[in-house]
């Protein structure tokens, strides 16, 4: 069987892939991750019900886990990877424009049903070309890279919408945010090598593909899922600063305590995500990993325990940003070792769902416990199941 991968330059990490990709990852989250947090604000501007935005972010979700799965499949095809990455990117910029014209909820829905399903098909083939980008021994920190421009983008999108909400107005911003998505698209095109069109056995189709993935491979995704289904939504930890806070500075400043609580954690994760990679290829993904994975364990338990203070929150935010960064940066280079590159794109694609499956479980098993019984009852589950996701990680080779 012939090699698929685009050589390397040279030893360097940062490739012109690696760099091409961050960069668009870094816009794209930019524009993207800024009219998310105008979406609330755009719904009531059009009279949309509440139920709308449940409705509007379930069903994009759901779309974007079913695309990354055939995804991962056509990134199977190196021909196809820069292609189907670079239209997603595209798909994104495009679609997150077109909020700024909309006038009712369900031309929202749709405009985001279709931009979440190509960026859930993208991303397979993406993370192939990245991990196509570097050498073996430089995965963890080529992800982490990745990772890192990722989170800057999604800390610079929610600042730049609420400036330019100030400015101007809610349909002004999200017009503006075809700036990044067309700078996204640019960089992408013009920098990531297109993956070579190689003559090789290739499965015979997305059955063959799946029965085709190691067993290690397998192993490490059955930690991963424990593990996520625990991993609740940090939406639900914004949801518990606020209460928690309310009693002492009032209903209005404990939210924007909670949002400051939850740029800290985006910092945190953007900061960690490159050193962690960098530490992977040097010391072996999966014991970070668990680590990481116990941080978020010990971030659940100082929820219960901790006292009620905003140094011991900005504590607790900031564990749960090291255990995103990790998670982020390394599961994914862990994977891309243990994936043969003729099927890495199928890998990507399976690993990128039952990640969202576990966060769908999660979030919903938390929500459903903090109602019925109380907001500790959804840490302790969190708590249970992040310990047992990392244990397996560590000890199941």
């Amino acid at each position: 069987m012939q090699n698929t991968k685009p050589a390397p330059e040279g030893n360097r990490w940062l490739t012109r892939g690696i760099l091409g990709i961050g960069l668009a990852n870094l816009f794209s989250d930019w524009g993207h991750e800024a009219a998310t947090s105008l979406l609330p604000s755009l719904l009531a501007l059009v009279g949309a019900p509440a139920v709308a935005l449940g409705v509007i972010e379930g069903i994009a979700d759901g779309l974007s886990s079913f695309a990354k799965l055939a995804g991962g499949w056509i990134a199977d095809r190196p021909a196809w990877r820069k292609p189907v990455a670079g239209s997603g990117y595209i798909a994104v910029g495009l679609t997150t424009f077109a909020y700024g014209f909309a006038n009712s909820w369900p031309v929202l829905l749709i405009l985001r049903a279709v931009g979440w399903a190509g960026r859930g098909a993208k991303s397979p083939s993406h993370d192939a070309l990245l991990a196509d980008a570097v050498a073996p021994s430089q995965l963890g920190r080529a992800f982490g890279f990745e990772r890192a421009m990722d989170t800057i983008g999604a800390v610079a999108g929610p600042v730049t919408a609420v400036a330019l909400v100030f400015i101007s107005n809610v349909r002004v911003a999200l017009r503006w945010t075809i700036v990044p998505g067309i700078l996204a698209s640019f960089f992408f095109l013009l920098l990531v090598p297109a993956g070579k069109t190689i003559h090789q056995h290739r499965p015979i189709g997305f059955l063959s593909s799946l029965r085709q993935l190691p067993r290690s491979f397998r192993r490490l995704l059955t930690g991963i899922f424990v593990h996520g289904i625990g991993d609740f939504a940090p939406t639900l930890l914004i949801l518990r600063a606020t209460q928690m806070l309310s009693p002492q500075y009032g209903a209005a400043r404990a939210s924007e305590l909670a949002i400051a609580l939850y740029t800290l954690y985006n910092i945190v994760s953007a900061v960690i995500s490159y050193p962690a990679g960098t530490l992977a290829d040097k010391f072996g993904k999966r014991g970070l990993v668990a680590v990481g994975y116990a941080a978020g364990a010990i971030m659940c338990l100082g929820f219960i325990l901790a006292p009620v203070t905003m140094i011991w929150l900005a504590v607790l935010f900031a564990l749960a940003g090291v255990h995103a960064g990790v998670q982020q940066a390394i599961e994914k280079s862990a994977s891309a070792e243990l994936l043969p590159s003729e099927i890495r794109g199928s890998g990507f694609g399976v690993l990128a769902t039952v990640n969202g499956i576990g966060d769908f479980v999660s979030s919903i098993v938390v929500g459903a416990l903090w109602t019925a019984v109380a907001p500790a009852a959804g840490f302790v589950y969190g708590t249970v199941f992040m310990l047992a996701g990392a244990g397996l990680i560590y000890l199941w080779r």
